[in-house]
């Protein structure tokens, strides 16, 4: 089935999810506490788009995922975060490697002083379609 490029992006897909959650804290330090979630923004319907946090034990251990449910890119898609600086980018489930266009992100990002979502700080972003892009927040 590895010969197929499709299942071979779902193989790389997975191997590289397990190794970003071994290596990240935020993803799995407070896996089962309510302070290790919390929603950005769960209610926008219009543009299918779903985004949190995960916190880690330490201060300043965050990720942020949004994933956009629909096969439309959402140029110019601001997000709320808790603080400003360099977020570095540890996942594009829309990455070639995996099967999918390339489209978005393909970098880290630099969060602004500019409040959303009820957050001090914001970046934003081109999402691509029906793709999850997760984000952590480096000092």
């Amino acid at each position: 089935l590895l010969d197929d490029p499709l299942h071979k992006g779902a193989q790389l897909l997975v191997r590289d999810l397990n190794r970003l959650y071994r290596s990240t804290p935020a993803l799995f330090e407070l896996d089962c506490e309510p302070q290790g979630f919390e929603w950005i923004d769960a209610a926008d319907t219009e543009q299918s788009v779903l985004s949190y946090l995960r916190k880690g034990g330490e201060p300043g251990s965050v990720v942020v995922v949004v994933c956009n449910f629909t096969p439309v890119v959402r140029h110019g898609y601001r997000i709320g975060v808790p603080q400003p600086g360099h977020w570095a980018q540890g996942l594009n489930s829309a990455a070639e490697r995996y099967g999918g266009t390339g489209f978005g992100p393909g970098a880290d990002v630099v969060a602004e002083e500019t409040p959303w979502h009820g957050r001090p700080a914001s970046f934003v972003l081109d999402l691509p379609p029906l793709a999850t892009v997760a984000y952590a927040w480096h000092p």
